[in-house]
């Protein structure tokens, strides 16, 4: 079985015909759509444990110990995750210097420079 043929079996074909000079800059919007979509899930889950714990705080509601701890615990791991949502909006990568020279340099003159 081929790739095409499960693809129509599920009914789902993600394939788009992009033209030459234009696949750089789908690729970067791709990229660009996806990490905000994974921020916004992020960041929405973060504080809505955040607002979760203290909204039990304000209301005094009595949490059990081990409830106490699987909440310290998921707050940990999310606190790792942001700081990675942190660190990809806030550093430079290379990769992406190069991928917006490659888009800039689709039409034949290039306006940035990799070494900035």
């Amino acid at each position: 079985m081929k790739l095409g043929d499960l693809l129509s079996m599920s009914g789902k074909n993600d394939f788009v015909k992009v033209e030459d000079k234009n696949r750089f800059y789908y690729m970067l919007q791709n990229m660009q759509a996806n990490r905000w979509k994974i921020t916004v899930i992020v960041l929405f889950l973060f504080f809505f444990i955040i607002a979760g714990i203290n909204s039990a705080v304000f209301f005094g509601i009595a949490i059990n110990e081990s409830w106490k701890e699987l909440l310290l615990i998921l707050l940990g791991a999310f606190v790792g995750n942001l700081n990675k949502v942190v660190d990809y909006w806030f550093t430079s990568e290379d990769r992406d210097k190069m991928l917006i020279q490659k888009v800039d340099e689709e039409d034949g003159e290039s306006l940035s420079n990799v070494n900035n």
